[in-house]
């Protein structure tokens, strides 16, 4: 099963010029969704880790399955004003703008290892934001994992020495 087949290209969301990568037709088709999230854990299965931390919305249903298969704690990730504890926050940059993440400050223990989950990597900017977060907490990020790379933004260049899995590379 070739997952790129579930991915939907919209040209110009959420601006002009950004080309969003919709997963909602993967998600809608069960027996893709179970491949994808086989397939991750597939690549995850022989790496020592505590937790996957993701952000909302996307990472959370990814990284929620492959936390339950793999028997490893869940760190939700939030943007601003959603996380009701004591919250440590990261600003970062986007293709088309900036943003803020936030988790709770007692989310992962120091000497926690991470794994970073989210559906799309695109210049590395939330990727770096969530390390940091995990960073401040006194975590270590193992593997930073994604669905979907996109190579032509060139990430890895920006996320230097970090260990990247993805499964569709476009």
């Amino acid at each position: 099963m070739n997952l790129r087949e579930y991915i939907r290209d919209i040209p110009d969301f959420p601006q002009k010029g950004i080309i969003f990568r919709d997963i909602t037709p993967l998600l809608r088709n069960p027996e893709a969704f179970k491949k994808a999230i086989d397939d991750l854990c597939e690549k995850l299965q022989n790496l020592d880790f505590d937790l996957i931390v993701a952000p909302e919305a996307r990472g959370f249903i990814f990284g929620g399955a492959i936390s339950y298969k793999l028997k490893k704690g869940f760190v939700p990730v939030r943007k601003p004003g959603k996380l009701p504890f004591n919250i440590i926050s990261e600003k970062y940059s986007l293709e088309y703008g900036t943003a803020e993440l936030q988790m709770h400050a007692d989310a992962i223990e120091k000497g926690q290892k991470a794994i970073i989950f989210d559906d799309v990597l695109a210049t590395g900017g939330t990727a770096k934001a969530l390390k940091n977060l995990v960073e401040k907490s006194g975590g270590e990020v193992v593997a930073m994992v994604f669905l979907i790379e996109l190579t032509y933004l060139n990430p890895r260049d920006f996320l230097q020495g970090e260990e990247i899995i993805s499964l569709i590379k476009l």
